[in-house]
């Protein structure tokens, strides 16, 4: 329970932090940190790399997707650990990414910042 609690306080204070820096997010960094949200319990870097391929048909690949989620570690909007390790790989094992409350922020704000974007797209431009 205390553990927890501990990264919860520490999810905040990184979250305030980039606040302060106003951390930028770059398109390919977004798109993986939405794909390991959508793989919650199993965003792993071959499975990053098919969901991304699944969801915007177009290939991906895998070493650009581990320096993405290298740098969005670092940023503090995911967390890994090493997983069990699988007969099917050798037995060695995968390190799984999990989105942190300041990367589920960090979603949130872009999702705000786009939607108000289109929102203020003159009617004209669509006729």
């Amino acid at each position: 329970m205390i553990a927890v609690m501990v990264r919860y306080l520490l999810d905040i204070y990184i979250s305030n932090v980039l606040s302060m820096k106003g951390t930028y997010l770059g398109e390919f960094e977004e798109v993986v940190l939405l794909a390991v949200a959508i793989r919650t319990g199993d965003a792993y870097g071959a499975a990053v790399v098919n969901e991304i391929e699944q969801q915007l048909g177009r290939a991906v690949n895998l070493g650009a997707v581990h320096t993405a989620l290298h740098r969005l570690e670092e940023k503090g909007l995911v967390k890994s650990e090493m997983g069990g390790a699988t007969a099917e790989r050798g037995g060695r094992s995968k390190r799984l990414y999990v989105v942190t409350i300041a990367g589920l922020r960090a979603l949130e704000e872009i999702k705000q910042l786009r939607n108000q974007m289109w929102d203020n797209i003159p009617k004209i431009a669509w006729s």
